[in-house]
């Protein structure tokens, strides 16, 4: 299973950006979104940039992945989904 997670880009430097995953910062590799700029939303998958995406899809998904989260968290409690 691939998992690719969204981010904001705050700084680009040749062909390398720096992206917040919700106050987290990595750098990511631009080369395969050689047109990605500042304040674009990316989803990043194994140290690359590899979409564009809208700021409510990225919105979108964090949610997903927060709900995800939740439920896991519920199980190992033993209180189930």
């Amino acid at each position: 299973m691939c998992l690719a997670v969204p981010g904001k880009i705050v700084e680009v430097r040749e062909g390398i950006a720096v992206v917040d995953f919700g106050g987290l910062r990595k750098e990511a590799d631009l080369s395969l979104l050689t047109e990605a700029k500042v304040g674009d939303f990316v989803l990043v998958h194994a140290g690359y940039a590899i979409e564009r995406i809208s700021a409510a899809d990225a919105q979108e998904r964090l949610s997903i992945f927060e709900q995800i989260g939740e439920a896991l968290r519920g199980e190992d409690d033993g209180r189930g989904g």
